[in-house]
């Protein structure tokens, strides 16, 4: 008998889950985010998530054609950090600010690097810092047509930081300042919880990050510790949802192994609290979550597990 064996090498376990299937799904998780940020803020803040979105569509493209490499774009990352960049600026930024934090985000952070997979840090964060940096004017003026005085469009923060009160209904349900996609608490929910369902994202990660910040922002908020207001404001607040499920949980960026994924919330909530509590800016998600991306390394260094067999030193 003529035996035919077709002989692989290792994983033998195979599934039908694919990078395009999991930008796919984070992808429908910020539609809700999207379209609120469209609807509340108007043609403007489509137009800089578009614009945002195709940048980086065709900076991938044009990199992957200079450098003779196959195009990639169809796995969908580069919709994502485009999206999550768009979402992360003002309503009324000019549009050029999108450009180059999308080219930044996907040629500088993403494709010099190796591409998706060896990005030392998120291209979307790293795109809206430098963008943060370079135009800071534009990057950190939340005046909309919905908004033309200096009151109503200081952010929750600002207000929190100045000793105010915020009124939560408005910023559970999106009717405040800030930046296209992070205004509205309940629509990131629903993406949140759209995304645990579909088993994207580890829960470990967002929740022990705002467990801890809110923990932290309890011990040294200056005699705040027991204002509901003030609690509740800072965590609905400032991108802090935004950051904790769609983009501390990045897989590239993010721990692997279970403790790591803990010791990384724990420093992500405590380094947000040190930013708000005690830094000149109130908006600091977007820096905290680059910071602790470089520590990711020496996060799992110190967490992976010993190999079974394996004598201790």
């Amino acid at each position: 008998m003529n035996l035919n064996l077709n002989v692989q090498s290792s994983p033998h376990v195979k599934d039908t889950i694919s990078t395009s299937s999991i930008m796919l799904d984070v992808i429908i998780a910020m539609l809700p985010a999207t379209a609120w940020g469209i609807l509340r803020f108007g043609m403007n803040a489509a137009i800089v998530v578009i614009v945002s979105v195709v940048t980086a569509i065709l900076s991938e493209t044009l990199f992957n054609i200079i450098v003779k490499r196959k195009n990639t774009i169809f796995d969908l990352s580069c919709v994502v950090t485009g999206l999550i960049l768009g979402l992360n600026m003002p309503p009324e930024v000019p549009i050029f600010v999108p450009v180059v934090g999308a080219f930044f985000a996907i040629v500088i952070v993403k494709m010099l690097f190796g591409g998706l997979g060896q990005n030392f840090m998120n291209p979307a964060l790293a795109g809206r810092c430098f963008c943060l940096i370079s135009f800071a004017g534009y990057m950190n003026n939340f005046t909309s047509r919905m908004s033309v005085d200096a009151y109503t469009s200081a952010t929750p923060l600002l207000l929190l930081k100045n000793g105010h009160e915020v009124n939560l209904l408005d910023m559970l349900f999106g009717y405040i300042p800030g930046t296209i996609g992070e205004v509205s608490a309940i629509c990131l929910l629903l993406g949140a919880i759209y995304l645990v369902v579909k088993k994207v994202i580890d829960l470990r990660i967002p929740l022990v990050y705002i467990f801890t910040f809110v923990v932290f922002i309890m011990m040294f908020g200056q005699g705040k510790t027991t204002n509901i207001n003030y609690i509740v404001g800072e965590v609905l607040g400032g991108g802090l949802i935004f950051g904790a499920f769609f983009m501390a949980t990045d897989y590239v960026t993010s721990p692997i192994t279970p403790l790591g994924k803990i010791l990384y919330g724990i420093l992500l909530g405590v380094l947000t609290g040190v930013f708000r509590l005690f830094g000149k800016s109130a908006e600091s998600v977007s820096y905290v979550i680059l910071i602790s991306n470089l520590l990711v390394p020496l996060i799992e260094s110190f967490t992976i597990p010993t190999a079974f067999g394996k004598e201790g030193k």
